[in-house]
Order: structure tokens, then C-alpha cells, then sequence
């Protein structure tokens, strides 16, 4: 069943969608932290449909409000007062830290970071950004123009004019063996002297932590000293929160606060986890930022009736039952256990992260080249024995992605931990 479907999805579907698995999986259900495939097999899932499923799979409370919802009327449209919109905006703008903030919904992280964009741009009468290397925020044509990534960025078409900066990696790279205060002041030098030799840019978009880019972040810090650099020139900083948002850093609620010392970002953007699972991106900004455009708009599926009534049940659950702080402990429990258990196995370069976002960079043993084919027999290993996996990078990285759902117990920690560590072993 499973080989006949694979064959129907390479008839109509692009080439470029990318499959995991040399045998790709159809996930049919799941429960909690488990899911199922087609044939029957239980996993121990790590990566929650990439930061997505971000409380639990099949969560009473977020289906029980979904169902309730869709029985009543799921869709219609921005022209029309929606009651659970208004209600998440007021409770995500109070959460962002961000003063008289307004909320714009989208529909994914890729839409919520071109409105973005276009809201810094036309704010500053700019078409510059400044934006990280190694970094990634989007399919859509003005985010794949400023992805720092070439593996997931397939044109050099743009409508904007990106400068790179340094800093989102904080192990590679030419300020790498540095310490952390030498690190910083290394890149907000390298800052200056960017933008001394141009036009002042619209912003800076930076993700706290990046996410495809294998999970690397700066020092703490390190946003607060360019936000300096940045206010003097009127410049914005916008924080791209789709994967670090909502307390799954364990440290903080949102990754910017790890770099709060000279307060909030202009605009922030999120998505993946607020859903569980559902279709639900955002950007909040203070009103005369958001409020720039000259023009009408609406969002025909940004803030339906039914996503927005799933999202305030997911962040309630959230907030009700403490999940930051799960990450924090339970995260903290896990990376001590992969750091333990990968210590001297060959070709483990690193094991890093917070909370319930941990990256594992292989290398090819002996070397510090990346390991590409290494990584994914080891998510294939993990796979048979009953865990999946992310995967991620940028041109000289191969890192393993973990990111369970933010409800994982100490004994899923363990159980998955042994499950790596036995599929690490069995491919290093």
C-alpha cells in the first residue's frame, strides 16, 4: 500500500518535495508523543512534524475545540468581526513583549515572514535586509531571497537586496575560536563595517535559533549588541520565533528574550507549534509599523474561525500546564544524557541546544567535513528501531534535529535517548 501510494505521489507531485526515508513513511494517527504508520509500527516521535505538533499529537483539548468549532462555522474571512481571532491576538500581543502591538494572522512562518518583510520595507523606504548566514525563513520568493542557505534556496532572484552577516553559528566560521564576549564584539565590528558601505538597510531579520541551519544560535546577547548598532540607524530588527517560539527554548518564551537587554524587537513572526498541527502563522508589530500600508488587504485563510479556536486552546493548554517548563527540565535532562552517551563515539563534532530544541552535528570520523550520508543512515537506523528524526544544515554542517512535542516525560527522554544512542553506535 505504502509503494503504491509513494508511486501515485511521484506522478503528480514535484520532484523537489523532499521524502525522508529510502522507503518514505505514511504517517496514519497518532497520540500523544507516538505515532503510527501505515502498516502498523509505533514510533517514539523526536521531530513533531518539523516543530509543529508542538503540545501532543491528537491533544483532547485542541481536537474537542477543533470539532466544536467545525460544527459551528470554520471559515469566513477577515471582511468579517471573528470572535477567536480577536481573543489569540490580545493574548499573543500581551505575550510578545512588544508595546502597542498588533497581530496580523497568515496561514504558515514562510507567509508571516514576507508580510514581514514588507511591512520593514515599506516602514523604512528600503528594499535592503540584513540577514544571518546559515539561516532560513521561507519557500516564497522574497524569503528564499533572503535564506542564508544555499540548499534551500533555488534562485538568486529577488526583489530584495540581502547583505550576510555573521554570528548565527556560533562553533564554525572565522570568529569560532573566540570566547563568547570576543565572539560578539567580533560581529558587531563586522556589523559596522557592513554597514558602512552602503545605504542604511529596511532590517535585520535573525532567528534566535536556527532551525534548518542545524539548530546553532550566538551567545546570549548577542541581537541586544547589534540592536545598538541597528537603533542608531533607524534600522529594524525583526525575530523569526516559527521554531523558537512559545517556550520550547525552556530558557525563555521567546528566543529574543535570550537577547533582551536593549528590549523588544520591532516585529516578530511566528507559526508551526501555536497550531498543534493546524494552519496558523502571525506577525506582531507596534501599530505604527504594522499600520504603514497605504493600501487594502485582507487574509482569506489567515485567521479562520476553526485555526484560531484550535490555537487558543493549544496556548492555554501550554500556559495552564507549564510546557516552557518542561522543556527546561526535561530538555535539560535530555541533552545531558546525548552529551553522556556520544562522548566518545567518532564523528559526533557536537551535541547542542536548549530545551526541546537539540541539534547533534555529525562529522565524517577523523575529519571536521560534514557527513551528510552519515546523518541520514543514522535517522534510518533510528527509524527501525522505532524514533524518528529531523535533519539539518547549512553548507559545511550535518546535524540531527530533536524536537519532541513540549508534553515529553523524563521516560520518553530516556527511551528515546537509548533508541539514538543504539542508532548512532550502530552507523559511526
Amino acid at each position: 500500500m505504502t509503494r503504491d501510494l509513494l508511486g501515485r505521489h511521484r506522478n503528480v507531485l514535484p520532484d523537489w518535495l523532499a521524502l525522508y526515508y529510502d522507503d518514505p513513511l505514511e504517517i496514519t494517527h497518532g497520540e500523544g508523543r507516538h505515532v503510527w504508520d501505515a502498516e502498523g509500527n509505533k514510533y517514539l516521535d523526536f521531530f513533531g512534524g518539523i516543530l509543529t505538533t508542538m503540545t501532543a499529537h491528537a491533544l483532547p483539548e485542541v481536537t474537542k475545540a477543533v470539532s466544536e468549532q467545525a460544527g459551528r462555522i470554520i471559515h469566513s474571512s477577515t471582511l468579517y468581526l471573528n470572535r477567536p481571532m480577536v481573543e489569540l491576538a490580545e493574548r499573543v500581543a500581551q505575550l510578545s513583549g512588544i508595546p502597542d502591538a498588533r497581530v496580523f494572522f497568515t496561514t504558515s512562518g514562510t507567509e508571516a515572514n514576507d508580510t514581514a518583510l514588507m511591512l520593514a520595507t515599506t516602514y523604512r523606504r528600503s528594499n535592503q535586509i540584513l540577514a544571518m548566514r546559515n539561516s532560513y525563513h521561507g519557500r516564497s520568493f522574497s524569503t528564499v531571497g533572503i535564506t542564508g542557505n544555499s540548499g534551500w534556496s533555488p534562485t538568486s532572484l529577488s526583489p530584495l537586496q540581502t547583505l550576510y552577516v555573521h554570528g548565527g553559528v556560533r562553533t564554525r566560521g572565522p570568529y569560532a575560536a573566540l570566547s563568547d564576549e570576543e565572539f560578539t564584539a567580533a560581529c558587531v565590528v563586522d556589523l559596522k563595517d557592513l554597514l558602512g558601505h552602503g545605504r542604511p538597510p529596511a532590517a535585520l531579520i535573525a532567528e534566535p535559533v536556527q532551525g534548518v541551519g542545524g539548530f546553532t544560535s550566538p551567545p546570549d546577547g548577542l541581537y541586544a549588541a547589534f540592536r545598538e548598532v541597528l537603533a542608531e540607524r533607524g534600522i529594524l530588527w525583526i525575530t523569526d520565533e516559527v521554531q523558537t517560539g512559545w517556550g520550547r527554548t525552556g530558557d525563555h518564551f521567546w528566543g529574543w528574550q535570550a537577547h533582551a537587554r536593549n528590549g523588544p524587537p520591532d516585529i516578530l513572526t511566528f507559526a508551526k507549534g501555536i497550531g498543534n498541527g493546524m494552519s496558523v502563522g502571525g506577525v506582531v508589530a507596534r501599530a505604527e509599523i504594522m499600520n504603514c500600508l497605504d493600501a487594502n488587504s485582507i487574509s482569506t485563510f489567515g485567521g479562520t474561525q476553526v485555526t484560531m479556536t484550535a490555537a487558543l486552546a493549544n496556548l492555554t493548554y501550554l500556559l495552564e500546564h507549564d510546557l516552557q517548563g518542561n522543556a527546561r527540565r526535561v530538555g535539560g535532562l535530555l541533552i545531558e544524557r546525548l552529551r553522556s552517551a556520544t562522548a566518545q563515539l567518532p564523528g559526533v563534532r557536537e551535541v547542542r541546544g536548549r530545551g526541546l530544541m537539540i541539534g547533534i552535528e555529525l562529522v565524517r570520523p577523523g575529519t571536521d567535513e560534514a557527513d551528510p550520508q552519515g546523518a541520514a543512515a543514522v535517522l534510518e537506523a533510528a527509524r527501525a528501531g522505532g524514533l524518528l528524526l529531523g535533519k539539518g544544515g547549512g553548507h559545511d554542517t550535518s546535524a540531527l534535529r530533536i524536537a519532541p512535542p513540549l508534553t515529553l516525560t523524563v521516560a520518553e527522554a530516556e527511551e528515546g535517548a537509548a533508541l539514538l544512542e543504539q542508532a548512532l553506535r550502530s552507523t559511526r
